[in-house]
């Protein structure tokens, strides 16, 4: 067999590959493509050959381009090993298609880089199907629940639609809410539903470390950096390479660490402690606080150019007050899971018990709710959770709030339900407005309404 039927053999065997191939010399310039890689663009053959592989507008690519530092059309030829990259390609119709691509560096027998080979999968059908799995499970679930945080609530389910939107960006994002709102759930489903979400998540507590630790566990250190530096260690950037990283409690990071994260930001390039080689790393940032960092800024103790450059896609938290309508999701949620945990046979809440539940401030939020059910479970055998299984913080705010929820004067019975009723069906049955027309606190309304036996929904779906 001579040299050119070896050429046409290999190349029909190239061309019954599923997956697209491309062949790409160092200045960027398309050699060759398969026709598997014609079906996902969307080009002819004839139109890609002698072209720039930018035509692909690969968003992975662009982003390394747009970082400057080196004259090479991709970071494939600046010498360094290649990476697996999930990423999106601009098809000659102007659609995008997600593809998975895989490169390598061809070398001569000296070492000199003649080009590279690229293949190309379309995972397009498996992001479908992810899409479907999610929404049914959503219709599995009563649409209570959204990737681990529970609530069906008008607030909730907005911040349930900024969370799947701000997740397709590469864009530093910022959680913000009171301490047990669900910010690290937050944060995982922020990876769940993003481009990187077969890269790594890596997280980290920034109040849990002191600020010569802290600066080791982001950055990593190498051999002899410090006092117990054994041996080199890489960082959680290095470790979030291609992926997410979560940095919890944002608003305690050092000025100094704050200095050298927004340089890291801004080249995606990372230094060891004791050492002053660069690390290019490709990594999306996710930040979380309970703090005003506003304030902080103000008060010099957080820096404000690095405020503004990891606050660009701000996602707020409510907390439980503000959402008390979920309390009965979120409540029948912990219980089933602790039943799974203890085996006891615990069948939820009682009348009693769901009426201080539905009086209490929750000043931890969720996570006090939970921790308010593990009481019970800890306490309670079976049956049904009853006020004397909850913790005394909790029946003791029952008794405040039911001398402060207390008419004075009484009304007459049906003028007092006449005027909930008209107030509920002005407000469409929303129950904190209805309070505010009313002139009473929402415990006030909810007590009527149990009281007289209202269905808010049903009033809510009148004219």
């Amino acid at each position: 067999m001579n040299e050119e039927d070896l050429n046409r053999y290999l190349m029909e065997i190239i061309n019954t590959m599923n997956d697209g191939v491309l062949l790409v010399s160092p200045d960027g310039t398309v050699l060759m493509v398969n026709q598997a890689l014609e079906k996902i663009s969307g080009y002819t053959r004839e139109e890609l050959i002698g072209r720039s592989c930018a035509t692909f507008h690969c968003d992975v690519c662009e982003r390394v381009r747009s970082g400057g530092g080196d004259s090479h059309w991709c970071q494939l030829f600046s010498g360094e090993e290649s990476h697996r990259k999930s990423c999106f390609f601009v098809r000659k119709d102007g659609s995008c298609v997600h593809v998975l691509k895989n490169a390598s560096l061809l070398r001569d027998s000296g070492g000199k880089v003649l080009g590279a080979v690229e293949t190309v999968t379309d995972i397009s059908e498996i992001d479908w199907r992810d899409q479907k799995i999610v929404e049914l499970s959503r219709l599995l679930e009563g649409q209570s629940s959204f990737l681990g945080m529970v609530g069906s609530s008008p607030v909730m389910r907005q911040s349930y639609e900024i969370i799947e939107k701000a997740a397709q960006s590469d864009a530093p994002l910022i959680i913000t809410g009171e301490t047990g709102t669900g910010k690290e759930l937050a944060a995982h489903a922020i990876h769940r539903l993003g481009k990187r979400r077969d890269g790594p998540f890596i997280q980290l507590n920034c109040a849990a470390l002191n600020e010569a630790l802290l600066e080791s566990e982001l950055f990593g250190h190498v051999k002899g950096a410090f006092t117990g530096a054994t041996s080199h260690r890489r960082g959680r950037f290095e470790a979030a390479d291609g992926g997410d990283i979560f940095l919890d409690e944002i608003g305690d990071l050092p000025l100094s660490i704050q200095v050298k994260l927004l340089r890291t930001l801004e080249t995606k390039q990372v230094e060891r402690v004791g050492d002053h080689r660069p690390i290019r790393v490709d990594v999306r940032i996710i930040t979380a606080t309970n703090r005003d960092l506003e304030q902080l800024v103000r008060e010099g103790r957080f820096r404000e150019d690095f405020y503004f450059r990891i606050n660009v896609i701000p996602i707020h938290l409510p907390p439980l007050r503000e959402r008390m309508d979920d309390i009965p999701a979120l409540a029948g949620h912990f219980i089933s899971r602790l039943r799974a945990r203890s085996g006891k046979a615990i069948t939820g809440l009682s009348a009693e018990a769901m009426d201080i539940f539905m009086r209490h401030g929750w000043p931890g939020n969720v996570r006090e709710l939970n921790g308010a059910l593990e009481y019970a479970f800890v306490v309670a055998e079976a049956g049904l959770i009853r006020p004397e299984h909850l913790p005394v913080k909790l029946t003791t705010t029952r008794r405040v709030m039911e001398r402060a929820a207390a008419p004075s004067p009484p009304s007459e019975p049906s003028a007092e339900r006449d005027a909930l009723v008209k107030a509920l069906i002005q407000c469409g049955g929303n129950q904190t407005r209805a309070a505010r027309i009313l002139g009473v606190n929402r415990v006030t309304v909810w007590h009527r309404i149990k009281k007289y036996g209202i269905d808010p929904r049903s009033l809510g779906a009148r004219p």
